[in-house]
């Protein structure tokens, strides 16, 4: 007869000797099995991203592409014989990952201010586990990100244009909430709009073939169209006065028993973001390469002074405006009673700031972002003031910064008479401070200076107070080259 042990055949033979000898070979293998099933162990980590939402790269895509989770996971200790399996799952708006966090299929889920309320929401009722807000992705204290757009060709320049028309927006994102909120702000009823849930791409389709009449979107969708030539922005998020975020949620479960992991994700998003300021050039094109979404848009978002904010600190001023998007779903009868301030888990995130010799508090009562600077080559003159400035991304040079929206367009002129090719150009809307594809702007130009806007009405009270008029790209670039 014999013994299978560890994969050798030992006989045994009916001497006390060789009982020890099958006594002692049985103890070592006792003793070696419980190491040899913990090498085995693995550790999934299941992580829903939107890759083509741009607030959230640096919480999704960048840290999947430059394996920054895998530098910061730990190592050692309880975790020296466990090994990870990244599952990463991407959707293009939020409540799908909330639907894959409650089945357990994901264990971290970024998403927009709105679903990101629903998620904390829904996690309640379970019993296996809550969900907690541990990051911010990126926000706009100013609301911006969210937005509608028409078709180009579209006679409607403001929201009462639309109504009784056919609006679409993909129910349950953050421009759904924007939407709802627009509608109450108004005291316009439910149904102002013929409100219909399309996603991003169904939207967009339908936009440019004019089977809707208009489409609001979360980011960079708003931007996007009207950059790929077929749309006009006529609403902005900032006009709801109220901010816009999206961040990180946790399973209560996972963090718990791996809480190390979570410390490990935050300090890859803190890495993602200084990867991104470091040369934000660089990562719009490499994020374009990941993502599909052109790099202009990603820069107008990301770059200096975009309308976004990257920063994973969660500051009140965004649980406040969590607390506004639970009163207005409370008031359509979407959700009962929810706390944002009991759901917030900021206690991994600090531990990663300490961890990296970094000062949360100061970082948390900063809302400054990162802004456009430099010498202006073409009226030869610094930045002094970057919300009043301008920007010209030259194909294969870089991204040139200007002093003011006169010098911008003049430069404008300049370079392409030399016969530069210009991949956008930057300026800053007068009223709201918000960046702006220039040729999508509206300007009102009077005694030489040049205002642009967002707003085609904006553009027209400021004329209408300064004696100016308002003019197109083409006819503001001639103006900026006369002095006109």
């Amino acid at each position: 007869m014999g013994y299978q042990i560890l994969g050798y055949q030992i006989v045994a033979h009916r001497t006390k000797r060789n009982y020890r000898r099958i006594a002692a070979a049985a103890a070592v293998a006792a003793l070696f099995a419980p190491s040899l099933a913990s090498a085995q162990t693995v550790v999934k980590i299941g992580i829903g991203t939107q890759d083509t939402t741009t607030n959230t790269v640096t919480t999704g895509v960048v840290i999947r592409q430059l394996k920054l989770l895998e530098k910061h996971l730990p190592k050692d200790g309880k975790y020296a014989n466990v090994s990870f399996e990244f599952e990463w799952n991407n959707f293009t708006s939020g409540p799908p990952v909330t639907n894959g966090m409650m089945a357990n299929k994901l264990q971290f889920g970024a998403m927009g201010d709105y679903p990101l309320v629903v998620n904390g929401f829904t996690f309640e009722s379970n019993p296996e586990s809550k969900s907690r807000l541990v990051a911010v992705a990126a926000y706009s204290l100013a609301g911006s990100g969210n937005g509608m757009v028409v078709h180009k060709d579209s006679p409607y320049y403001e929201l009462s244009d639309l109504k009784g028309k056919l609006v679409s927006v993909p129910f349950g994102s953050a421009a759904h909430g924007m939407v709802l909120k627009s509608l109450q702000d108004r005291g316009w009823p439910a149904d102002y709009f013929q409100l219909v849930s399309q996603s991003p791409e169904v939207g967009s389709t339908n936009l440019q073939e004019k089977k809707i009449d208009a489409h609001a979107d979360f980011v960079p969708f708003a931007e996007l169209l009207p950059f790929r030539g077929f749309a006009r922005k006529i609403y902005d998020g900032v006009e709801t006065n109220t901010p816009t975020w999206h961040g990180v949620v946790v399973r209560t479960d996972f963090a718990e028993k791996y809480p190390e992991v979570v410390v490990a994700y935050m300090k890859a998003i803190i890495d993602a973001n200084a990867w991104l300021r470091a040369d934000p050039k660089l990562a719009a094109e490499k994020i374009q390469e990941w993502t599909g979404i052109n790099k202009e848009v990603v820069y107008i978002f990301l770059g200096p002074g975009g309308n976004m904010t990257t920063d994973p600190t969660i500051k009140p001023q965004l649980i406040a405006s969590a607390s506004v998007a639970v009163k207005t779903l409370q008031n359509l009868g979407r959700m009962k009673e929810f706390d944002p301030t009991k759901w917030v888990d900021d206690s991994y995130i600090r531990k990663a700031y300490a961890e990296m010799k970094l000062d949360y508090d100061a970082q948390l009562k900063s809302t400054s972002n990162y802004e456009v600077k430099g010498e202006d080559k073409f009226c030869k003159k610094p930045v002094t003031d970057p919300r009043k400035a301008g920007e010209v991304w030259i194909d294969g040079e870089g991204i040139e910064p200007f002093s003011s929206t006169s010098c911008t367009l003049a430069a404008y002129a300049d370079i392409k008479g030399k016969g530069k090719k210009i991949n956008m150009a930057y300026v800053f809307d007068t009223a709201r401070g918000i960046k702006l594809f220039a040729d999508q702007a509206f300007f009102a130009v009077s005694k030489g200076e040049i205002a642009p806007f967002l707003l085609k009405k904006d553009a027209e009270a400021h004329a209408g107070k300064t004696g100016g008029k308002v003019l197109g790209f083409e006819d503001a670039l001639k103006s900026a080259v006369s002095g006109g």
